[in-house]
């Protein structure tokens, strides 16, 4: 199933296939963490332990799987601190689900729920940490649509959306882009799906906002080497060269 809405900025999509169908959400589900902590008042400065150890959402606790960590960084200082600030960075630049489960921690679920209910989203939902395999089994699922991807980067204060200019996962809809195009992107890959939502800044025309969500076989789970990967490229290639007509 491939899912896209494209947008000119903060205006109502025109381009919409299967828009409201549900995806996992893998890595997407960062973005909304982000704005949660981002908006929760806390200082950001602070210094927080740095322990692979989180409650499940059903109760009891949990641990990661290091090797499924794309980001080895923030496991470097495990037992001992870091600053909420870098941690968020990390969670969005390198898609770190070590730091993703931290920062989680510090702005709680309801936050996050708040997050996609602020976005108006109707099809998605972060009710769980990443690899919280008990919750998952009791029904909670991290879903997303490409809609309500594209109504929260509409969402997202200037300084959020900032910080995904800085994303180091350069594949997906930035692999369809001219080099050099910026964008703002988050991406999220595991095996049998693969999610991108962007907002692309051409220098010839207005920004957009393009979400594209694809679930099935051809999504191996690979960082870079992925078909669907490649599925993705191109719809950003396909919408790019008609960027002067989303209007």
């Amino acid at each position: 199933m491939l899912s896209v809405v494209a947008a000119p900025w903060r205006r109502p999509p025109v381009i919409l296939r299967h828009p409201d169908v549900r995806h996992e959400a893998a890595s997407t589900m960062k973005v909304a963490v982000l704005a949660a902590l981002h908006r929760g008042g806390t200082d950001l400065d602070r210094r927080v332990p740095v322990r692979n150890a989180f409650e499940s959402a059903v109760g009891g606790t949990y641990a990661i799987d290091r090797a499924e960590d794309s980001d080895p960084e923030p496991w470097k200082l495990l037992g001992r601190t870091a600053s909420l600030r870098w941690l968020a960075e990390r969670m969005v630049t390198h898609s770190s689900n070590l730091a993703t489960n931290i920062c989680l921690e510090k702005a709680g679920h309801e936050a996050v729920a708040e997050v996609w209910r602020r976005a108006g989203a109707t099809g998605s939902a972060s009710p769980r940490g990443i690899e919280d395999l008990a919750a998952r089994a009791a029904g909670l699922r991290n879903v997303v649509t490409a809609r309500d991807l594209v109504r929260l980067l509409e969402s997202l204060e200037p300084e959020v959306l900032a910080l995904l200019e800085h994303n180091a996962h350069a594949v997906d809809l930035a692999a369809g882009l001219p080099p050099g195009t910026r964008l703002a992107s988050k991406n999220g890959w595991i095996r049998g799906v693969r999610n991108c939502a962007a907002v692309v800044y051409p220098r010839d025309a207005p920004p957009y906002a393009l979400a594209v969500c694809y679930s099935g076989p051809s999504a191996t789970g690979h960082d870079v080497d992925d078909p669907a990967a490649r599925l993705l490229a191109r719809v950003s290639a396909r919408v790019w060269r008609a960027r002067h007509d989303l209007k």
